[in-house]
């Protein structure tokens, strides 16, 4: 060995004095299967190192017969780091590996055997794109075929399974047969069978509603396996692998190679799996196979069931139990007791809360115990129990953990001894602003997506109109607007505006024009006289650095063209300003790099290649990862409860546990339910060694509450001396939230009083201008009052301006004083489509003694329009929306034309109606007659549910009532009010001309009363009266509004307005 044995086994020696009873016999057991249990704070990656340094010590196997797989590649960093310690350079000759780490190794080791040296890993973009073809291919009737929407919804349900599948070594036969069993048994559980007598059902009888919609579930979910093996043939085909494909492909080698599996064991003679609790199926298989030579392998497990908590990726907690049981005979289980980090009463109120989980190892290996006992000389000391804390509001409780924080510091207090934890990275992006008041250091590591920070976006944003002018000239008039107003270009907004009421002015005129030719003609003319004020300079400078970038487009390569906008548009030179220069300097290197790493893969990409890419990757989450370090590790650590696993503080203040970001928090939508059948779990019992069948573990933690309260009980491990458990009974906008269910089983246990903290409003001021900057209403520059009043003297209400305002008075002067010009995309140029066919129905119907037209006349109009339109969709889009379309119309039209009224008017524009002296129009899609009475109807398209919550009055969600509430009321006051024509409207219909998910078509008919008039009437003269005033350069604030954070992100706002009505924001 390179450092002599002597020195070894002083350095073991030294060490192994240290540890106690428990470690010491995990250490000692070097010959046959151990499981050590090792709770948080009880040394493992001590016995670890120990235990390699006592088996080079006491055998004469050498380190690389030594092979250690651990679960992170931090993992690897501190065993290899621990070892080198302990052995010195020898540390380098034993086998640490992450799993896919040992894998590559053998795959480029026997590269004969695997015949993989043409295939390359698939990159998240390239998986992406698969799926998406994947998804393009599936026949007309497939369950998870959508038309409207998101269509590639399924990506990531079909990424997600696909994945574990492959983990946990599933293949699609196996869970064919897993979901018969699970349908055979469902009339047998207990969830779908009466228990009492309901309505017209007796006790016992089945619940067959239910039943048939958890088959519907268990048949999609039967439908995306079985498409498992063609998406790996198309991965084959473009010569592509992945990291899970790995493990078994080595797993499969090892089944079907004797003598490679031999060679391997051979080589290792000693095993240790670090973190065991969180492999998966085959990386547990993968372990198996390389211990099966001998009845007795020396291999060593390590790990803690209830910090489990990455089982999201694939992790079971199974394995363990299956270990138990596997090698019972000869099985050494150490349970690491002996707590090194924490008070006691840290321990207590954690250990109670973790008790609660029934998927534990202590409920299924009878007489274990894992009670954690403080053992640190000093630790074990401090009594004083865990603080629990209830603040007013969220904004209340960031100002006193600053003044907390602030206080230790000034005791001498390092900042790296303290710690604050939390659920979510958002609630520690806001109390970094906090902190930042106070000047107290912060050190935060945390992943964030290049595609969603602003520099990154308004890059895109000018990719994305290049794209569309090149292909389309004059064609991107909507983004040019937003680019205009970029901070590097420093373009007074009034100027722009101005420009676009222009073009909006000449739009229906002879002198028509876009908002790139008149920037560009406006650029190029000179002042007519002195007295008239020249174009400004800041415009002609974009005009010109945008036409010169549109030409650049077909002519240089991507990377060029993405440096000439960084250079050339402005950007660099603002960067350079910016105080957060190298933040956003990381930020454009890393976009960079990104697209000379696409233009690598493909050499012949053009922009709009690129702009697809980029727009399916914002479109499926898809993120362009960076890692933001804020601050240096000498700073106050600011973590989420994940990231705090493996670290330890003196000082935790556990933050916002609040039941809205822990069990309540909303999960997102989709994803496929996985039968309980799958799952196999095993009871071991200590008095006979028998193994039985118990309850699936994944069946019992449906909602996972369990797993929830692993993360829990993580990050209160974490603390040394001093907990802070906090909570605050109001969010900042004044709704009411509840602390976690967590906190209460945590007092169901221990008398831990709440203390009750109020902040004094001197303080609260002190913070007052960081506090609502980020939600407040932003107000911009106001535009001359002459140039306003004659915008006003041609505004007349109508419901899409009223209801915009009412939205956000931002929105309003965008779209309706300023017109801005609105982009075409698939959805509504579809709509588009369904409206004419159905405009043109009608009114050959009329022209034909009111007979209509076949349904292939209709048909033909829908073609008609879609084919006149082609350039507003790709080639699957248009495919998949001609064939929906075709269908929906088809379906439609044979539904509902024998019902048709004849007596009708279609597209009416109604004008001159004045209500309450306010000037109102319209325009309405079908008028039905019955003498003087009508039924308005209004066509709709897209998703019927969606569109619930608008046709709903107002209420205590929405005191405005809903969009489409209003447009009914909207309409029926011009028609009752209609050039004295003595109409009355009794109705409103809405006709959703798509069906809904059962494929039923709805009309929903919504009458109107007197009070709704009134309710209408009243917001008709509030928001004109305020239009009047010139109330409409201040925004909503709400934080999903697009114009207010347009304004805030390109700096427009002259002022930040705090929110009067606090229940206003969502």
């Amino acid at each position: 060995m390179s450092i002599t044995r002597e020195n070894l086994r002083k350095k073991f020696r030294e060490e192994y004095e240290k540890l106690n009873e428990h470690q010491k016999l995990a250490v000692d057991t070097i010959e046959g299967p151990v499981m050590v249990i090792a709770g948080p704070g009880t040394g493992k990656t001590q016995i670890l190192a120990s235990r390699i340094g006592k088996i080079l010590l006491e055998t004469d196997t050498q380190p690389e017969n030594i092979l250690c797989l651990t679960y992170t590649d931090a993992g690897v960093v501190a065993m290899r780091k621990r070892l080198l310690s302990f052995i010195g350079p020898d540390a380098y000759k034993v086998h640490i590996y992450t799993f896919h780490a040992f894998c590559n190794d053998v795959i480029q080791e026997n590269l004969s055997l695997f015949e993989k040296s043409a295939l390359d890993p698939v990159s998240d973009l390239e998986r992406i794109e698969l799926f998406k073809e994947l998804i393009d291919s599936f026949p007309k009737n497939h369950p998870l075929k959508r038309y409207r929407g998101d269509v590639y919804f399924e990506i990531n349900n079909l990424q997600s399974l696909f994945s574990t599948m492959k983990r946990e070594g599933w293949t699609p036969a196996f869970i064919n047969q897993k979901i018969d069993e699970y349908i055979n048994d469902l009339p047998f559980r207990e969830e779908f069978v009466y228990k009492r007598a309901y309505k017209q059902f007796k006790a016992g009888d089945l619940k067959q509603d239910k039943i048939d919609e958890e088959k519907e579930r268990l048949e999609k979910l039967r439908a995306a396996v079985n498409e498992f093996d063609r998406f790996q043939q198309m991965m084959r085909a473009r010569n592509r692998y992945d990291f899970d494909d790995m493990i078994n492909w080595v797993i499969r080698a090892f089944e079907e190679n004797k003598n490679l599996l031999r060679n391997y064991q051979e080589q290792f003679l000693y095993i240790l799996v670090d973190e065991y609790q969180d492999t998966s199926g085959t990386q547990n298989r993968l372990v198996e196979l390389l211990i099966s030579y001998w009845d007795k392998p020396n291999v060593f497990v390590v790990g803690d069931d209830d910090q489990s908590i990455y089982r999201f990726q694939g992790a079971n907690v199974e394995n363990m139990l299956q270990f138990a049981t596997s090698y019972r005979e000869s099985l050494l289980t150490v349970v690491l007791t002996n707590n090194y980090r924490s008070t006691q009463p840290i321990l207590n109120v954690s250990g109670s809360l973790i008790s609660r989980n029934e998927e534990r190892l202590v409920n299924q290996i009878e007489g274990l115990s894992k009670e954690l006992i403080a053992s640190h000389p000093e630790t074990k000391q401090y009594n004083h129990p865990p603080v629990i804390k209830e603040y007013e509001s969220q904004r209340h409780e960031m100002i006193d953990i600053t003044l907390q924080v602030q206080q230790l510091l000034s005791q001498n207090v390092s900042p790296g001894r303290i710690a604050v934890i939390y659920k979510e990275n958002k609630y520690g992006e806001a109390l970094t602003q906090y902190f930042k008041t106070r000047g107290i250091p912060v050190y935060s590591k945390r992943q964030m997506n290049i595609l969603e920070i602003p520099i990154a976006q308004k890059i895109v944003t000018l990719l994305q109109y290049l794209d569309a002018e090149h292909n389309i000239p004059y064609s991107g008039d909507e983004l040019l607007f937003e680019i205009l107003h970029f901070d590097w270009f420093g373009i007074p907004p009034v100027e722009i505006a101005k420009l676009s009421i222009e073009v909006a002015d000449r739009q229906f005129k002879e002198n028509k024009t876009s908002l790139r030719q008149l920037l560009y003609e406006k650029s190029k003319q000179p002042a007519p006289d002195l007295f008239t004020p020249a174009f400004p300079e800041s415009l002609k400078k974009a005009g010109s650095i945008i036409e010169e970038l549109i030409a650049a487009v077909p002519n240089v390569t991507l990377q060029v063209l993405v440096e000439n906008i960084i250079r050339k548009a402005g950007v660099l030179n603002q960067i350079m300003q910016s105080a957060e220069k190298n933040w956003l300097m990381q930020v454009v290197t890393g976009f960079f790099e990104f697209v000379q790493a696409e233009t690598h893969r493909n050499p012949q990409m053009k922009l709009e290649g690129l702009v697809k890419i980029i727009e399916l990757m914002q479109r499926e989450s898809l993120s362009l990862p960076l890692v933001q370090i804020t601050g240096t590790d000498k700073g106050v650590n600011l973590l989420t409860a994940h990231g705090s696993k493996g670290l330890e503080f003196e000082y935790v203040f556990f933050a916002g546990c609040n039941a809205s970001f822990w069990e309540k928090k909303r999960k997102p939508a989709g994803g496929y339910k996985i039968p309980d059948t799958v799952f196999s779990a095993t009871r071991l019992t200590a008095a006979n060694g028998e193994a039985s069948v118990a309850a699936p573990a994944s069946s019992r933690d449906h909602n996972g509450i369990e797993e929830l309260r692993r993360l829990f009980f993580v990050a209160l491990t974490r603390a040394e001396r001093h907990l802070t458990i906090s909570y605050s009974r109001f969010k900042n906008d004044g709704k009411e939230m509840e602390p976690s269910m967590f906190i209460a089983e945590i007092q169901d246990q221990h008398k831990l009083p709440v203390e009750k903290i109020f902040i004094d409003d001197e303080v609260t001021t002190s913070f007052q201008a960081m506090q609502f900057a980020a939600s407040a209403a932003p107000e911009i520059e106001k535009l001359e009052e002459e140039f306003v009043s004659r915008l006003l003297e041609r505004f007349v209400m109508n419901v899409t301006a009223l209801n915009n305002y009412l939205k956000c008075p931002l929105e309003f002067y965008f779209r309706n004083l300023l017109r801005i010009p609105s982009p075409r995309n698939e959805a509504t140029e579809f709509g588009s489509a369904i409206h004419y066919a159905l405009q043109k129905l009608f009114e050959k119907m009329l022209e034909n003694n009111k007979i209509f037209p076949p349904k292939e006349v209709f048909i033909a109009d829908f073609t008609w329009y879609m084919q006149r339109h082609r350039e507003s969709f790709t080639r699957e889009q248009f495919e998949r929306r001609m064939e929906y379309g075709l269908d929906v119309l088809s379906n439609y039209y044979d539904k509902y034309h024998s019902q048709w009224h004849t007596i009708v008017a279609v597209e009416r524009n109604i004008r001159n109606v004045v209500v309450a002296g306010v000037p109102l129009k319209g325009k309405l899609d079908k008028l039905e007659f019955d003498g003087k009475m009508v039924n308005v109807v209004d066509y709709k398209t897209g998703d019927i549910d969606k569109a619930r919550t608008k046709l709903q009055p107002p209420n205590d969600k929405d005191p405005n009532g809903g969009d489409y509430w209003r447009q009914a009321v909207f309409y029926k006051m011009l028609v009752d009010n209609y050039e004295n024509r003595g109409w009355h409207a009794v109705s409103t219909e809405f006709d959703f001309v798509e069906p809904d998910k059962k494929k039923n078509y709805q009309k929903v008919k919504v009458t109107v009363t007197p009070a709704d008039i009134t309710t209408v009437t009243q917001q008709i003269v509030t928001v004109w009266e305020k239009i009047q005033q010139r109330d409409f350069y201040t925004g909503c604030g709400k934080e999903d509004c697009h114009w207010c954070a347009f304004v805030k992100t390109n700096q427009l706002a002259v002022a930040l307005h705090e929110l009067n009505d606090p229940d206003e924001q969502e």
